[in-house]
């Protein structure tokens, strides 16, 4: 029962099926002709004008962060984005651009008025702010389209770029669109005004590699470029983009599925004495444990075969790998420490 992320998600034997039957050619080339399906599929379906397949959503946001910044420029980012916090400062250390964090609302939004007043002048003291990069979701949580729109043209009137990391998109999209919705209708209004989009492939989508990055077809030419001094050109690379192609086909819709087990196992948890649930958005479920009991609650589960990241703020992911006999059997495990714990210590606070 493996809830630590999304990522750990393994090809279904369709999309295996849709590898191993790939026409390719050689990608740095241009001629992988799976690879510019997947591109071109992807760009003409959110409007953007052009692709690019890179290996990672890391790779994708830094060739970004190349494409419309300079040495030496700034850009705006939130605190527990994962462009600030999770890519090993790719875009100080290789692409030269200071990152400048804001803290985020409760909803995960940042503050439009924040974003405002960290906006740099362009004076000689300080680096040139360029680039506003949001994240969607964050941390499970939706960032709706009209506060996306609204900060892509807040960046817009004051001459910078946007960058939206559309690490998990399509679970926004899907919560966006409800019951009956159409997401991609949905994720093309989440998109709406930015320069550039990152869409991961292999989270909740399920495709074993890859991210699609868009944008403008300038900012493309100078996105390949990136890629290629990241090390990031792939010869036949249309085996990747095949499983992709698969992905956006047939698991954009049952992102719901994932979204349904992650309000079951909050529901499940919801109550237990040293637990504090937060309810999910989509496919994200963070509890917070009693310090005194953290440690005790990590091992437990681990001997029962649940697998989380963090002790005292656990997280808990739901994705193509997790079946309702998963979250049932999960909570159970939760509701056996309970119960020793309060055999154990009657008077302690679970």
């Amino acid at each position: 029962m493996d809830f630590r992320s999304d990522t750990v998600t393994r090809p279904t034997p369709a999309m295996r099926a849709a590898l191993a039957a790939a026409e390719v050619g050689d990608d740095v080339f241009g001629d992988d002709p799976t690879v510019n399906r997947l591109q071109d599929h992807l760009a003409a379906r959110l409007g953007f004008a052009a692709g690019l397949f890179c290996a990672s959503g890391t790779q994708a946001n830094l060739c970004a962060v190349f494409a419309h910044c300079a040495r030496g420029d700034a850009m705006i980012v939130g605190e527990h984005a994962h462009t600030w916090a999770y890519e090993a400062g790719g875009a100080a250390v290789l692409a030269s651009v200071h990152q400048h964090p804001l803290p985020h609302a409760p909803d995960g939004t940042l503050p439009l008025e924040r974003i405002a007043a960290a906006i740099q002048p362009d004076d000689p003291h300080f680096p040139r702010t360029r680039l506003l990069a949001l994240e969607n979701t964050l941390h499970g949580k939706v960032l709706p389209a009209a506060y996306t729109a609204a900060a892509a043209a807040l960046a817009a009137g004051q001459g910078l770029a946007a960058h939206l990391d559309g690490a998990r998109l399509f679970n926004a999209a899907v919560a966006t669109a409800g019951p009956g919705g159409d997401p991609w209708v949905a994720a093309r209004a989440l998109t709406a005004g930015f320069g550039s989009v990152s869409v991961c492939l292999s989270k909740g989508l399920g495709a074993p590699a890859g991210t699609v990055l868009l944008g403008g077809a300038d900012f493309i030419a100078r996105a390949r470029r990136a890629r290629k001094l990241l090390g990031g050109g792939m010869r036949q690379a249309g085996l990747l983009a095949a499983a992709g192609l698969h992905a956006l086909e047939h698991h954009v819709a049952r992102l719901a599925d994932d979204h349904a087990l992650a309000r079951r196992l909050a529901d499940g948890l919801a109550g237990l004495p040293g637990l504090t649930v937060e309810p999910p958005q989509t496919n994200m479920v963070f509890v917070d444990v009693a310090a005194g009991h953290a440690a005790a609650l990590a091992e437990h589960l681990a001997r029962h075969g649940v697998r989380g990241l963090g002790t005292t703020r656990l997280r808990l992911v739901t994705h193509l790998d997790v079946t309702a006999a998963d979250v049932d059997q999960a909570v159970a495990a939760f509701r056996a420490f309970n119960g020793e714990a309060r055999r154990a210590a009657p008077a302690a606070s679970l």
